[in-house]
């Protein structure tokens, strides 16, 4: 009796599992009312629920029209019951428009499904970032997790998943492994069906990663992000699981009938632990000699991951018109980028390195394998290459607006970007920043931000790009030193200008120039008449602020659109970017919410020592080439 009652506590023990896994993330910063847009997005989803039931799991539209215009995306998990799925989209539906009320960008993963909803369009395109983990407080006393089991296997075939084969669920699989003799885990992968096959493999690559680190001994939990998700339990939690049988194991009795005593347990569980033990090691030490002999080819194998990514010449030629120098819209040390047009109708930008660039094949792979990786709506996106002879190509999306700089400082031009475009711009910004610096695989310092580098796209939405400076840093690294100091002047932190020293804060500093140059449409080598002394855009803003004039910076032609509570936040946030000691600088995080958290009490900001002085020689000289009218100049070449 002892031992059966001992046996039902830790079977209530181990079934204590996470029964229900809810998360919204809203995206983007708070916006003025905007009556259309949340009329766009109150109806869109109003009808959700039986949109993706009559879609067979899944749906994917668009509303209203530009900047009003709302995209969506909605599923439910393969095997989930029509009223269940029903019924978790309508939660979905309502704790988005509860917990993101001003954001138009945001989504949530509910127990079977997902909604994602956003201004900009996301077909086609992925983002591993912001992610999040749920899991349960209990750990799993066994050596081998489901994901080290199955894992690998079971994102093969999710990334090569059959939708006739899967009832319309693309992208998905389901397994189940037993860990012990008494512990059965069940695990589901799945991306957003838009995907392509290569990104699809990105993505839950970038959240197996974040498994490892966060909760690979848990009993049950997920992984999301707004392009795929990991889920595991100790329970079935869906109907995929039905038709995935596992072997039983037979309950311990002896010959009368009755259970075997715990000694006899012992002496037969604990000899096949041992044995398994040291099964494990046996394969630990063979996967860790086969990896010590493989790392000299991983970059070789990573790049056959984006093969689908993969562009022949003759598609290139076909789309720039052979190179044409009326398609060519940008020059530089690098080689040429062109415009061009492929056969299915999308524009792209051709970026075409020179011959004499110096940059080998294994070099150029190892870029377009790390330019694949950073994906994200604010960052411009890497579409393929071409590797053919002494031709090396890349191809990216087509950006049509230009650079932040041809509107922001023509006079004729100025007025296109109203407040409301200015504020967008500045979140989006801080956005793909960090992602740069946080959310993606990789740490990475851009050491060149600046409007010239800031593209819009069709919706004036803002895309980073020119990657040529940055660089990586190391998962415990936080700054560098570096004898060579590029990047443009007036953009770069004091430190950094000085004495060579970068870290995430020398971006901030340029981030908070940026927000500087935006409000006011001036550039930063600007020359201001201050206490009798000549000084720049940065000083000026400063002896603004300590008159507590501050909206005197605020450009002429948005005076009437502007409001005047976003615009002081604005130029209160950028002032604590250029802090002269980085300490005192705010990381992206907190910049992201000092931008979308009016109740936040920001900082008082304290005036730095060099704003006195005349920076106006320096703040003209740049270091970097910057291409008028370029689409793309992005290159991590130099890392």
């Amino acid at each position: 009796m002892k031992l059966k009652t001992s046996f039902l506590l830790i079977l209530c023990s181990i079934l204590i599992t996470l029964d229900s896994v809810s998360s919204q993330i809203c995206l983007n910063g708070s916006f003025r009312p905007n009556p259309t847009y949340d009329l766009n997005r109150r109806r869109i989803l109003s009808f959700l629920a039986s949109n993706v039931t009559s879609h067979n799991g899944f749906f994917n539209s668009s509303m209203g029209q530009d900047p009003n215009r709302i995209f969506i995306i909605a599923m439910c998990i393969p095997g989930t019951k029509p009223d269940t799925c029903s019924g978790c989209i309508k939660d979905a539906s309502e704790s988005l428009s509860q917990s993101c009320p001003n954001q138009t960008d945001a989504y949530t993963w509910q127990d079977s499904c997902m909604v994602r909803y956003s201004n900009i369009s996301f077909s086609a395109s992925y983002d591993i970032g912001p992610s999040q983990d749920l899991y349960s407080p209990g750990d799993i006393n066994s050596n081998v997790t489901v994901f080290d089991r199955i894992g690998e296997d079971l994102m093969a075939r999710t990334i090569t998943a059959d939708p006739l084969r899967t009832h319309g669920h693309k992208y998905y699989a389901a397994d189940v492994a037993s860990l012990t003799a008494f512990l059965t885990m069940y695990a589901m992968m799945q991306c957003t069906p838009n995907l392509f096959p290569g990104h699809c493999g990105f993505c839950l690559r970038a959240i197996l990663q974040d498994y490892e680190s966060c909760c690979r001994k848990k009993k049950s939990g997920t992984v999301t992000t707004p392009s795929c998700f990991i889920r595991w339990d100790l329970h079935p939690f869906s109907g995929a699981f039905e038709n995935i049988t596992l072997q039983s194991l037979p309950q311990p009795t002896g010959k009368d009938g009755k259970t075997i005593s715990i000694g006899i347990i012992g002496a037969i569980v604990v000899p096949i632990i041992v044995i398994l033990v040291l099964l494990v090691v046996g394969l630990i030490f063979c996967r860790r000699r086969k990896l010590n002999q493989t790392v000299k080819t991983q970059v070789g194998e990573e790049i056959v991951s984006i093969n689908s990514l993969e562009f022949n010449l003759k598609t290139i030629e076909a789309a720039t018109d052979k190179f044409s120098d009326s398609n060519m819209i940008g020059r530089g040390g690098f080689g040429e980028v062109y415009k061009g047009k492929l056969l299915t109708g999308t524009e792209v930008a051709v970026k075409r390195l020179s011959k004499t660039s110096g940059q080998g094949a294994q070099e150029f792979k190892n870029e377009a394998v790390l330019v694949t990786k950073l994906q994200h709506r604010n960052l411009v996106r890497l579409l393929g290459f071409c590797l053919e002879g002494e031709e090396k190509i890349l191809v990216y999306e087509f950006v049509p607006n230009k650079s932040l700089d041809y509107f922001l400082f023509d006079p004729a031009k100025q007025g296109e970007l109203d407040w409301t475009r200015r504020y967008n711009i500045i979140g989006g910004i801080a956005r793909g920043i960090l992602y740069l610096h946080q959310d993606s695989l990789l740490t990475i310092i851009h050491r060149d931000l600046k409007v010239s580098n800031i593209l819009l796209d069709a919706d004036m939405n803002p895309k980073i790009a020119d990657f040529g400076m940055a660089r990586i840093f190391g998962v415990d690294q936080s700054q560098a030193n570096t004898s060579k100091i590029v990047g443009t002047y007036g953009y770069m932190s004091p430190e950094y200008a000085m004495r060579g020293h970068f870290s995430m804060k020398s971006d901030v500093y340029s981030f908070g120039v940026m927000i500087l140059e935006i409000i006011s449409g001036k550039k930063n080598s600007s020359s201001y008449d201050i206490d009798d002394s000549s000084g720049n855009l940065v000083t000026h803003a400063w002896s603004l602020w300590g008159s507590e004039s501050p909206l005197k910076l605020v450009e002429p032609s948005i005076i009437e659109s502007y409001e005047s509570n976003e615009a002081i936040r604005c130029i209160h946030i950028a002032l604590l970017c250029i802090q002269e000691d980085p300490a005192d600088r705010p990381m992206l995080p907190e910049i992201i919410v000092m931008l979308t958290d009016f109740t936040t009490t920001l900082p008082v900001p304290r005036m730095p020592r060099f704003c006195h002085s005349s920076m106006s020689d320096l703040a003209s000289q740049s270091t970097s080439r910057s291409i008028p009218d370029s689409i793309n100049d992005a290159s991590i070449t130099n890392i």
